[in-house]
């Protein structure tokens, strides 16, 4: 209180309020004295004349070492703000890696800031607060299972980012509280009195999915609102470990399960220690019923992640896994672990920061080594995927897999169960192609630091013609022009790394365009901003890289599944001249091509391709036939942000039609998220992307 003084936060509040109320959050998670300490100081020498020495001196070097390491890091002179991004996030990462509590006090922080958001009157610095939140802190709090913080950010920031489709479902799931709640309860009773007639002693209670959950799987499913079965779960509480395989027991012969819908975390927990039985039953009244089935210690772990089992041990304070037990006995650092060897890897600030999402947000699939250790990968993962999870050296010098004792393409998807066994050549290999192989962070930006050199040449080139492009655009000539001003700004040597960097995506085309020509006029410089149409192989080929994009070769998109900056995409090399097809990566015509390894090439989006391009997508949804019904389906589309270059209207009935939009969209994750909130529209059932 003395060190801030008068200081006020947006609200008018003085500001010693809010590190009281950090420190209250970490009362609540029952964490130690240094933590709650560090939590009251957080901000002081930030915001205060005093410095680390001060706090060293009056509560100690433990103390001292937590505050440096959540004090907010300076705002670095970088180039964008992407890059920004990632320098904190790399210190970030490095701090809370020598210890937990740096992250369990910086997220109380934020989530103190987030509740207080509404305060800030700019709405810009409010939605980039709500981003970061999203995008670094929620995930970060759910890789450590802090379940209950990482909602709560999750929501906070979805009420900024999204209010329209926030809205939509929470009117959505007001009808279904009106109209399902009292069978909510009948079903708890139900459920209870199953348990108690075979000695099974379980507190049941249901919960409500959070709005943004549901986004999030109307995004990753591509299913209607109508058609989610987890809107409403029911949490089955037990004394033992036991007593959760016997309530499962209990359950499934009372009511049908749901095919493919079970899952045993409690074998395998997930990498963020959470433990659970998941099924998913036609319990009574024909309700479609998730039921998420553990112990005491279980649900503390899953609601508090690392503070349920963090103790001293010693002088230090780290995981205790003899006090973790049985329900839970394994280091949920170990995520963190894998992202600070990430870190370790370099590259640009860009992948880091894809890297570090990639790393913690994809769910799980469970294989193993020939012997038996267990290795859980991201879904969708690949062997690339799992030899770099194994060893960096054994994902280097991967030749070959074996899966279930098969050989099998490295492009094969890894299913739960799998045995894989990689086959390792004598010599370090990292062909350009291994890049579509993978999933992961880690092998990601493994691959990228062996090939990084190597890409130089395509960089320039790219960089050369981007730069050029510009130019043109904005009716000036590069010929005859020095770049010395662009090099004396950006601190390049040469003008062949002031391309290649460009090239990169570290600085735009525009960039160097206002710094050579600093009085452009503003129609020049719209012109040169304005966004390139991707529409032929010509204007695609300064968009995508790939070590099998060469000078010469013709570039074409297939028609069979219409590629958009953000999808993953391979190239097939046609026979007799006919240039390089690009495909999306789940493009039934590729099985064609299955057992031709010569004709694959390895494609990729440049980072520009998403920011500086529009490409035409088509969208197909059936939708209630009423008054209105098509006005409020375009208003949504073009409340995020697309554009309807055209639509069809066919198979009409009395109650549903289809109706096809071509929209003008930024890239793949454009058009996911105009789906999403097409499926949110009550009046809207089915939304599907339409290809070829």
């Amino acid at each position: 209180m003395r060190m801030h003084g008068s200081q006020l936060r947006a609200s008018g509040d003085p500001y010693f309020a809010h590190p009281i109320e950090v420190a209250g959050i970490l009362t609540e998670y029952r964490m130690d004295t240094a933590a709650i300490v560090s939590a009251l100081l957080h901000d002081v020498i930030e915001d205060t004349v005093a410095t680390r020495a001060d706090i060293a001196e009056k509560f100690g070097e433990e103390v001292a070492g937590l505050v440096e390491g959540v004090t907010k890091l300076s705002r670095l002179e970088l180039q964008s703000e992407h890059a920004r991004q990632a320098e904190n996030l790399r210190k970030f990462i490095m701090a809370i890696s020598r210890d937990v509590r740096v992250l369990v006090v910086k997220l109380a922080d934020r989530l103190h800031n987030m509740r207080t958001l509404h305060f800030i009157k700019k709405p810009e610095k409010r939605e980039r607060i709500a981003r970061e939140t999203l995008d670094i802190y929620a995930p970060l709090a759910r890789s450590i299972g802090m379940h209950r913080i990482c909602a709560e950010l999750e929501e906070l920031s979805f009420q900024y980012l999204n209010p329209t489709a926030r809205d939509a479902i929470l009117r959505r799931l007001e009808v279904l509280r009106v109209q399902q709640g009292p069978a909510v309860a009948v079903v708890s009773g139900e459920i209870t009195s199953r348990l108690e007639a075979v000695g099974v002693n379980a507190r049941v209670h249901g919960r409500q999915k959070q709005a943004y959950s549901i986004w999030r799987k109307l995004q990753r499913k591509s299913v209607a609102f109508s058609q989610l079965s987890d809107i409403y779960a029911f949490r089955v509480i037990v004394p033992e470990e036991d007593d959760c395989y016997r309530a499962l027991g209990v359950i499934h012969r009372a009511w049908p399960m749901v095919p493919e819908r079970f899952k045993d975390y409690i074998s395998t927990p997930k990498r963020n220690n959470y433990r659970s039985l998941h099924t998913t039953i036609v319990g009574p009244r024909g309700m479609r019923i998730e039921l998420q089935i553990r112990t005491e210690a279980m649900d503390r772990v899953a609601e508090e992640g690392v503070a349920a089992h963090w103790r001293y041990k010693g002088k230090s304070y780290g995981f205790d896994a003899q006090a973790a037990g049985a329900d839970g006995g394994r280091d949920p650092l170990i995520n963190l672990r894998h992202l600070v060897q990430l870190m370790e890897h370099g590259g640009d600030a860009e992948e880091m920061v894809e890297h570090a999402k990639l790393e913690m947000y994809l769910d799980q699939v469970f294989v193993f080594t020939p012997k038996g250790q267990l290795i859980s990968l991201p879904n969708g993962a690949m062997p690339l995927d799992f030899a770099y999870a194994v060893h960096t050296d054994v994902g280097d010098t991967t030749v070959g897999v074996k899966i279930n004792g098969e050989l099998r393409p490295l492009r094969t998807v890894l299913q739960n169960g799998d045995v894989v066994e990689v086959i390792r050549g004598p010599k370090p290999t990292a062909p350009p192609d291994w890049r579509s192989l993978t999933v992961t962070g880690r092998a990601r930006s493994a691959i990228r630091r062996h090939i990084r050199l190597s890409e130089r040449e395509e960089f320039v080139r790219l960089g050369r013609t981007a730069i050029d492009q510009v130019f043109a655009r904005a009716g000036r000539d590069r010929a005859g022009v020095s770049l010395r001003p662009a090099l004396d700004r950006f601190a390049f040597a040469n003008e062949e790394e002031l391309f290649a960097q460009t090239g990169r995506g570290e600085i735009s085309p525009v960039q160097v365009l206002e710094t050579v020509f600093p009085g452009l006029k503003e129609s020049e410089r719209a012109a040169a901003v304005a966004r390139v149409r991707i529409e032929d192989g010509h204007v695609g080929r300064l968009y995508i890289q790939g070590g099998g994009l060469t000078p010469g070769v013709s570039l074409h998109f297939a028609n069979c599944c219409s590629p958009l900056p953000g999808d993953r995409i391979v190239g097939i090399l046609q026979p007799h001249g006919g240039g390089l097809a690009v495909h999306t990566i789940d493009c039934p015509r590729l099985a064609e091509y299955e057992d031709q390894d010569d004709v694959w090439r390895d494609l990729h989006w440049t980072p520009e391709a998403e920011r500086d391009t529009v490409s035409r997508a088509r969208l197909s949804a059936t939708v209630r036939n009423a008054p209105g019904v098509l006005g409020t389906v375009c208003t949504l589309i073009g409340e995020a942000g697309g554009n309807i270059a055209n639509l069809r209207m066919h198979h009409r009935q009395s109650d549903f039609f289809d109706v096809d939009f071509d929209i003008d969209v930024t890239g793949a994750k454009h058009l996911t998220h105009i789906a999403a909130a097409l499926r949110a529209c009550p009046a809207v059932e089915t939304v599907e992307r339409v290809k070829g």
